[in-house]
């Protein structure tokens, strides 16, 4: 959060509410959290001013997208300069089946979760764009057997 935020028991149900459904009207949010709305949207627009709400997004389900295969990646790097490392995350970061990306502490280096059509096209892109980069030392990928929860 940009700003230190002191949040009470009506910030944290406006917040669990807008989590649940980012589409909810402010008259329908007052309601839930037993606010009338323009109390409630003050509320609302001191969270989104200190930047504990960020912002709203349509989740969008993979399949629709043709993307309906999620892979996780570590990645272990045998690069040591910055340059290269820069490069690798600027290059990485502009694959569109790259979908998170993260640096991590310790191994592996990198950690993605890439979203394709198929088994044929994580091969693809493992092949033609993971692969060949410089400083890549080792790829593992992780396939899930089943998802059981996911904030998205």
């Amino acid at each position: 959060m940009r700003n230190k935020l002191s949040l009470d028991g009506v910030d944290w149900d406006i917040l669990f509410h807008l989590r649940q459904d980012g589409r909810l009207s402010n008259v329908e949010l007052a309601k839930r959290v037993g606010l009338s709305p323009p109390p409630c949207l003050r509320r609302v627009k001191r969270l989104e001013k200190a930047g504990a709400i960020r912002g709203y997004r349509a989740v969008i389900d993979p399949k629709a997208l043709g993307r309906g295969l999620e892979v996780f990646v570590d990645i272990e790097v045998s690069a040591s300069d910055r340059r290269t490392s820069e490069q690798f995350e600027v290059t990485v970061a502009s694959y569109e089946e790259v979908i998170e990306f993260r640096r991590m502490y310790g191994r592996p280096d990198y950690f993605l979760r890439v979203a394709v059509a198929d088994h044929a096209a994580y091969e693809t892109f493992l092949t033609d764009k993971l692969s060949g980069l410089p400083g890549v030392l080792r790829i593992e990928s992780h396939l899930t057997l089943k998802k059981i929860k996911s904030s998205d």
